[in-house]
């Protein structure tokens, strides 16, 4: 059923107000995507894509309408140039603008035309349609291959962010053993310092 130029140009408003989350992790649920973005602007709704293509431990991804376009435009601007991380590590949030294409429940263009057909191999647009069966396939296998190199890159975040937290626990543990033991109001003594006990 066609819709009315009222609606879609309703549906291209929302397209507007509408802010694309990519690399969530899939612990992220609606909840935690508007407590993370309440504090820049108001989320009016979030609907998540669902991920036909590999398992549930992949980044998930979803679209979140905000009150106007320009919020959107201040949070893609803060998430790419900060690295926000919703439930936990390793992975940064990526953002950008939302496209008619990313909602299923898009509402039909007015006057717009479809045409199927049967094509027989001899007619000239058989071999236009193999080549886009062919390429389908060839995206198919680079989508699987890049889901792969995402998780070992994302695995190599992971270690590489555990070692970190291993270093500043140490150095904490360090501190306060140094604290504890009174050797730093030794030195503070020593060298004429003031030392808080806090």
């Amino acid at each position: 059923m066609e819709s009315s130029a009222e609606e879609y140009a309703a549906f291209e408003e929302k397209v507007k107000r509408t802010v694309y989350l990519d690399n969530l992790s899939p612990q992220v649920t609606e909840s935690v995507i508007k407590t993370a973005l309440d504090q820049f602007a108001l989320v009016k709704s979030v609907k998540f894509i669902p991920n036909y293509l590999g398992t549930s431990s992949l980044p998930q991804c979803a679209l979140v309408e905000l009150e106007s376009a320009k919020k959107v435009k201040e949070v893609i601007a803060m998430i790419r140039q900060y690295p926000f991380m919703m439930s936990g590590m390793p992975r940064p949030v990526r953002a950008r603008p939302s496209l008619v294409e990313m909602f299923d429940d898009r509402p039909i263009k007015p006057k717009r035309k479809m045409k199927c057909c049967w094509l027989e191999q001899s007619d000239p647009d058989f071999e236009v349609a193999k080549e886009l069966k062919n390429l389908t396939r060839k995206h198919s296998a680079e989508i699987t291959l890049m889901h792969k190199v995402l998780s070992k890159e994302e695995e190599k975040l992971a270690t590489q962010q555990a070692e970190t937290l291993k270093v500043h626990y140490k150095k904490y543990r360090m501190i306060e053993s140094i604290m504890t033991d009174r050797a730093a109001h030794t030195l503070a003594r020593k060298y004429n310092m003031a030392v808080a006990d806090e």
